[in-house]
């Protein structure tokens, strides 16, 4: 096994954030949870014991780590706690053996989540929290649910909503953010690559839960896009008898090769034929300067394995 293979497997980190990003989600995470350690106490009721619920340290890694995912939104986390905490709670009054309670209560959580549409991973740790906390939190009945968990999910999100503010890339909740676009000029000469009706199909046909939003895709895709836009060939790189390809993914990817150079300087004119994608078995003739801004790379047939980008292994 390759060590591309192994951080595969083991889910490594392959593009890490700036430092800059983890030295903001270390201190909101340190805000967030002194402010759920230091309000809640001038909340609840006198003698409300415990008076914090540890699931909340899991939230706060969601909402001051990664901001933006679907997971730490107002919805899952606050719909994921009230929903884990009563099915904690309603089976914990109904099964008193904790070896069944505990799994069951995880389970049920999990599945009202899901339907719910409010999937929060720490919800789990609320359900089994009701469970396995002790007889003082058995006894407190679905008083547990308001006094720790609402009061404490309800803090973590005005901290979030508080202490993510001035950052304006990673405001919370994500509705909030404003990121710029790259290459936002006011010619519109790049069109997007995939629309909203796309994404959302795609990430039905998945049948699985992504925890990324279509905002997120949609900007991912197109900082790909420009990237690759960015990275068009130099003139002199566009060579008679060679094949290039623009790039481009599905029904716009084209493959085109150049017949012939003609012409001194900026006057150059490169005779093409189209050999895949749309207009094949066609010709033209534009600049070569137009060929090599159109051009994203050099790529060779090779019978069945078909086209392959030149120098890639």
């Amino acid at each position: 096994m390759s060590f591309h293979s192994f951080q595969r497997f083991i889910g490594l980190e392959y593009l890490p954030v700036s430092h800059g990003e983890r030295l903001i989600a270390l201190f909101g995470g340190v805000l967030g949870i002194a402010a759920v350690m230091w309000l809640t106490p001038m909340f609840a009721p006198a003698g409300a014991a415990p008076l914090l619920v540890a699931s909340m340290g899991a939230s706060a890694v969601l909402v001051f780590g990664v901001p933006h995912v679907p997971l730490a939104q107002p919805w899952p986390l606050l719909g994921g706690h009230a929903i884990s905490a009563l099915v904690g709670i309603t089976v914990g009054q109904w099964v008193a053996d904790p070896m069944y309670a505990g799994p069951l209560a995880v389970g049920l959580a999990i599945g009202a989540m899901h339907y719910a549409r409010c999937v929060h991973p720490p919800g789990g740790a609320t359900a089994l929290s009701a469970i396995v906390s002790g007889p003082a939190v058995l006894a407190m009945g679905y008083d547990y649910f308001w006094v720790p968990v609402m009061l404490n999910a309800g803090i973590i999100f005005l901290a979030a909503l508080l202490i993510n503010a001035p950052f304006a890339w990673r405001r919370y909740p994500t509705v909030l953010s404003r990121r710029e676009r790259p290459g936002h000029e006011k010619k519109k000469d790049v069109e997007p690559l995939f629309s909203h009706e796309d994404i959302a199909y795609a990430l039905r046909g998945m049948d699985v839960f992504v925890d990324v939003s279509e905002e997120e895709l949609e900007y991912l895709f197109d900082l790909a896009r420009r990237h690759a836009r960015g990275a068009a060939l130099k003139s002199a790189q566009i060579v008679a008898g060679h094949s290039y390809s623009n790039g481009e993914f599905g029904e716009r990817w084209q493959v085109r090769e150049v017949l012939e150079i003609g012409g001194e300087d900026d006057q150059e004119q490169v005779i093409y034929k189209v050999l895949a994608g749309p207009e094949r078995y066609t010709t033209g003739v534009i600049t070569r300067a137009c060929f090599a801004r159109w051009a994203r790379h050099e790529v060779a047939y090779e019978g069945d394995t078909g086209w392959r980008k030149i120098g890639a292994g």
